[in-house]
């Protein structure tokens, strides 16, 4: 009696699963970081992004929290871009040619 329902669940004669490292390529930075005020999806709230900044995301997460931390400001690290909250770009450029980053203001 065969059931249509009935799969393989568990077998230990294949051994031990294990799952595929999943790898996150690094998009190689060209010298400069980018650095834009979006309002956009926000509701008018105006928010600071940082991209090609070229690092993983060890470092994006550290170089968000020296900024967020230099601003008094919150802010987050979404995929490769840095998100801080307000308008500090000036502040941030500082803080991004101390760490030895070119900076270049784009957008509005």
């Amino acid at each position: 009696m065969q059931d249509n329902n009935s799969h393989l669940v568990y077998s230990t004669d294949l051994g031990r699963i294990t799952q595929k490292e999943k790898t996150k390529t690094i998009t190689p930075s060209d010298g400069f970081a980018r650095v834009r005020r979006e309002t956009k999806g926000r509701k008018g709230k105006g928010v600071i992004t940082i991209t090609g900044l070229g690092l993983d995301a060890k470092g994006l997460k550290e170089l968000a929290k020296k900024l967020k931390k230099t601003c008094g400001t919150g802010g987050s690290v979404v995929g490769e871009v840095i998100e801080i909250q307000g308008d500090k770009r000036d502040v941030i450029k500082q803080i991004l040619e101390k760490n030895g980053f070119k900076v270049k203001f784009v957008g509005g």
